[in-house]
């Protein structure tokens, strides 16, 4: 998302969940906020797309904002629906996989 594109969405009130929207057998995302310390994205995955295993530096937290999702975590799997949350602490290998269409909001913490 472009610096543009965020200043439109200052102080306004909107649904996180409507700025992504689903297409056939992809994966959409759209960065909300962009920050040093961190970001926030939302993602929308139709159902069995995924992404694959890997680390990354920094925490992050993801909330589902609708469907379900499997997320692996150090190869332990946790089942998420829409209002849970799970934090994936840094380093650790996580990937996930979209049950049934799914759409989240990942909050990536750098500091």
């Amino acid at each position: 998302m472009s610096t543009t594109e965020t200043a439109v969405l200052n102080e306004q009130v909107f649904s996180i969940a409507d700025l992504v929207m689903y297409q056939l057998g992809a994966v959409v995302s759209r960065e909300v906020l962009h920050k040093d310390a961190g970001t926030v994205t939302v993602f929308a995955f139709d159902q069995g797309q995924g992404l694959s295993e890997h680390t990354a530096p920094f925490d992050a937290l993801v909330q589902v904002l609708d469907g379900t999702v499997q997320i692996k975590i150090a190869g332990a799997p946790h089942d998420l629906k829409a209002g849970d949350m799970i934090i994936m602490p840094a380093n650790k290998p996580h990937a996930l996989q979209a049950l049934t269409r799914m759409k989240m909001m990942l909050v990536m913490i750098k500091s």
